[in-house]
């Protein structure tokens, strides 16, 4: 009776505040306790597939029923939701009480609520009260998970969740914030083998199968490759100059990179992991390429120098890329995946960026007046007006460096031809060894490299120059520089890797397995053969910064990158083109590398987000491996004071191999030893890797690649159906399970 008269008391109260007073009495049945379901889900490693968006499909219904005023807390009789099966059941009543964010798509923080039976201590009036109360609070949650929508970032990932999470594939987490250990609901041994955040990204203009036409196609391929500008063509101006190259020289190895690259693009799209992603000339190869052509041997070399340095480039990257070809399709590659962490990625690739801050602003510093206004016109392009759309494209952000270059580069030119650095008795025409006169001497270098004009390519390159292998005669095979490239061919894959996993998150892929991965890097090391028969002076890899790219433009195709890469191979062919690319000014080249050498720092780093980045475990390896990545390397370049009256300063930390301080009896071996530990990259893929894999963590803390396993295949093979190779080139592969044909 008491009950009764609490329960009238508040419907006439409810009358009064507006609210619907007609709320059906609440008789449940049979239902489940909630922590019987979870001791159950780890005992039998029951694994829920669509109970993120059944219960996703609850909170919509909630939501549009609130604002008609209907209260669905308030279950119906015949409905209800079975946790073993992931679907609604119109028999039973529910038991745990869970919602979703349908933002974020994680888990409120509420707890579990189980609706108390009647004549169990609470009446209908006390329950009543509670509706009430739960009614007045979700317009507030709603309030601010809407808050929480600015917290996400680009890719929809929201890393910041308080207690409750719901990761990228629907599976429910826990977290505990004192001592910062998940407690996973339905996983065996409390490991969930998808952690990592692979949350879906935003929609892509064209997607990896996608054929808008041969126009679309056409723009979007030359687009992809135009934002990658930097990174195709800079590398020859650096090393072709410092091999004591002329300007057809490097024209000639610009000519060459652009048809490997073409080629080596096409084949990893059809027979490698089959992502859009260009193969190129990579940085990883450079700074190896330039301790070995800053040996004592090649120093006052004349004659020749530049064949000679790089047939013995072309050897050593051979026998690297060989040996990555057999990692790769061995299957050994799939076992040392088991070791190869994000927290072992990101440190090793932002040191392949790292590895020239000696080299970049000293070089650019050499004519600051067009240095400085290239670098920051690119950063106010990319920071400050990448939200600008002209004709409905972001213009400033996709083409941020060609953009910055023409414009610096005119500017350039203006300075050259107003006689900014003309020099009285000075011709910028005669090589700096053969001036006699001091006061042209002491202008060498500035004419050298703000001068648009200093270069004769544009005079002697042929019209059409067709590459072809041994073109700098029979490669040079020595065991010195056979051993660097062997170790550098692993950073090479590790490199490989991050980019893999982070454009698969950008295509909104599922991750690829151990054995595409394995696919992949064979593939490269195929095509770094190809690259060294070619003598483009360094080895071909996936371009890290092509996750920028995909991530800038929104295009995913890979038939645009195919067509891309045609274009490429059509424009080797054209000998003028590799020119007007040889004639940009050093200063401008260094300017605009500063740039791609910091960005490939940043996405480095940026693989942290799959792990627990708020670890200590992980901050110490990372700031650990880091720093004695930059130190070591500075401690084996001290040994070597004599060569600063023989090499520029910016070439000194790469002069470290024939003066080091490793003395065996070999003189290859110390070559090789001085060498690799004078690399930042390859120290720190030492220390990270040691680390990463001797110090406990957990699996979500490390942050796991390896997420796809066997069952999951088995199950819904389709979803790796765009990593399958073409149906004719599988049945070879049939039998080499290995490299996930």
């Amino acid at each position: 009776m008491e009950g009764g008269s609490n329960s009238k008391m508040k419907e006439k109260k409810d009358r009064q505040k507006g609210q619907n007073p007609n709320i059906e009495p609440f008789v449940p049945k049979k239902g489940h306790d909630p922590r019987e379901l979870k001791s159950w889900a780890k005992r039998t490693g029951f694994v829920s597939t669509t109970f993120s968006s059944e219960t996703e499909r609850a909170n919509s219904l909630s939501r549009r029923d609130f604002t008609s005023g209907r209260d669905l807390n308030v279950r119906n009789d015949n409905t209800g939701f079975d946790l073993e099966r992931g679907v609604v059941n119109k028999t039973e009543t529910v038991s745990p009480k869970i919602e979703l964010d349908p933002i974020l798509g994680r888990a409120r923080n509420r707890g579990v609520e189980i609706e108390p039976v009647l004549g169990e201590g609470l009446g209908n009036g006390t329950r009543r009260e509670n509706l009430g109360r739960r009614i007045e609070v979700e317009p507030i949650l709603r309030v601010h998970n809407e808050e929480r929508k600015d917290g996400l970032n680009e890719n929809g990932n929201g890393n910041n969740s308080a207690n409750g999470a719901v990761n990228g594939n629907g599976h429910i987490e826990t977290r505990k914030d004192d001592d910062n250990v998940d407690e996973e609901v339905g996983y065996p041994d409390g490991e969930d083998p998808s952690y990592g955040g692979w949350h879906k990204s935003p929609p892509l203009k064209c997607g990896l199968r996608e054929n808008p036409g041969l126009v679309p196609l056409m723009y979007y391929g030359l687009q992809h490759y135009l934002s990658l500008a930097g990174s195709l063509i800079f590398i020859p101006l650096i090393i072709v100059p410092t091999m004591g190259g002329s300007d057809k020289d490097t024209a000639n190895v610009v000519s060459t990179m652009l048809l490997v690259s073409g080629l080596t693009t096409i084949l990893h799209s059809y027979f490698g992991t089959r992502l859009p992603l260009v193969q190129g000339s990579s940085f990883v190869y450079l700074a190896p390429a330039l301790v070995i052509m800053n040996s004592e041997e090649y120093r006052n070399l004349a004659d020749h120098k530049f064949r000679y340095i790089m047939r013995e480039l072309q050897g050593a990257i051979i026998v690297g890329s060989i040996f990555q070809s057999f990692l790769g399709y061995s299957g050994l590659m799939s076992l040392l995946l088991r070791f190869i962490n994000p927290v072992v990625v990101a440190p090793t690739v932002a040191a392949v960026g790292l590895a020239f801050f000696s080299y970049g602003f000293p070089q650019a510093g050499s004519c600051v007046e067009i240095s400085l206004p290239q670098i920051l016109l690119v950063l106010i392009f990319t920071l400050y007006l990448r939200g600008v759309s002209v004709f409905g494209h972001r213009v400033f952000r996709i083409y941020a460096v060609p953009v910055s270059v023409v414009i610096i580069w005119a500017y350039a030119f203006f300075l050259t031809t107003g006689g900014a650095y003309n020099f009285k008795g000075c011709s910028a025409d005669i090589p700096a060894s053969n001036i006699l006169i001091d006061a042209c001497r002491k202008h060498a270098d500035t004419m050298r490299h703000c001068r648009t004009d200093v270069s004769n390519a544009m005079r002697t390159a042929a019209w059409v120059r067709i590459p072809y292998p041994f073109q700098w005669g029979i490669p040079t095979f020595r065991l010195r520089t056979s051993i660097i490239m062997v170790i550098v061919s692993l950073v090479a894959s590790v490199d490989s890797i991050g980019s893999y996993h982070s454009a698969a998150i950008l295509i909104n892929l599922k991750p690829p397995t151990p054995g595409i991965v394995s696919r992949g890097i064979g593939l490269e090391g195929f095509c770094s053969v190809l690259a060294g028969l070619w003598g483009t002076g360094t080895g071909s890899t996936t371009l890290t910064e092509n996750v920028h790219t995909i991530n800038a433009t929104k295009v995913a195709s890979r038939r645009a990158v195919q067509l891309g890469a045609a274009f490429l191979i059509l424009f080797s062919f054209i000998g003028k083109i590799g020119a007007i690319l040889a004639s940009i000014p050093q200063a401008l080249a260094a300017a605009v590398l500063c740039f791609i050498w910091a960005l490939i720092v940043a996405l480095g780093l940026s693989t942290l987000q799959y792990t627990q980045n708020a670890s200590s475990r992980n901050i110490i390896i990372v700031g650990v491996s880091l720093f004695f990545g930059l130190s070591i390397p500075a401690y084996f370049q001290q040994y070597a004071p004599e060569i600063g009256l023989i090499l520029p300063g910016y070439l000194i930390p790469y002069a470290a191999a024939s003066n080091g301080p490793v003395h065996t009896g070999n003189a290859q071996f110390n070559f090789a030893m001085n060498a690799l530990l004078s690399l930042n990259m390859v120290v720190t893929l030492l220390v990270a890797f040691v680390l990463d894999n001797t110090v406990p963590g957990s699996r979500q803390e490390r942050g796991v690649y390896i997420w796809s396993k066997a069952e999951d295949i088995m199950t819904d093979p389709s979803s790796l159906l765009d990593y399958s190779l073409p149906s004719r080139v599988a049945r070879c592969f049939h039998w080499a399970k290995c490299v996930g044909t």
